[in-house]
């Protein structure tokens, strides 16, 4: 008697319980695998934190083109851009939160980051 096929066998072939159990829990496992591996999947957690991250550069992106808008439209732009530019990188921050450019209205104290993309940005705007 010759050994049945390979398809002969494959339609007759009759799993049993364990090994769908088993099966359906690999393909689980593997699905999790991909989608947090490579498909860009995070917890609640991350999530969280990400969007909080983006809140806050948000936040500091807002009150940095405002603080630019506000620093031209100022009487003595001139002046005080030249300050900036004379004054020490690390000095420059100071400077334009003493100014006031980065507290947003109603707002008690200066955003946090937002004077540092200040200073850059009116830096940029008149060197180029």
């Amino acid at each position: 008697m010759a050994a049945a096929g390979l398809g002969r066998r494959w339609e007759t072939y009759r799993a049993s319980k364990t090994t769908l159990f088993w099966s359906c829990a690999g393909c689980a496992v593997a699905t999790m695998i991909v989608g947090f591996g490579w498909g860009g999947w995070v917890t609640g957690g991350t999530a969280d934190k990400m969007s909080a991250a983006a809140a806050t550069t948000a936040r500091a992106e807002l009150a940095a083109t405002m603080c630019v808008s506000r620093f031209m439209s100022g009487t003595d732009m001139v002046a005080q851009l030249a300050a900036l530019k004379a004054s020490n990188s690390w000095n420059r921050d100071d400077l334009i939160e003493k100014g006031g450019w980065t507290t947003l209205p109603g707002a008690e104290k200066p955003i946090q980051g937002a004077a540092d993309l200040c200073a850059k940005r009116l830096l940029e705007a008149k060197a180029g």
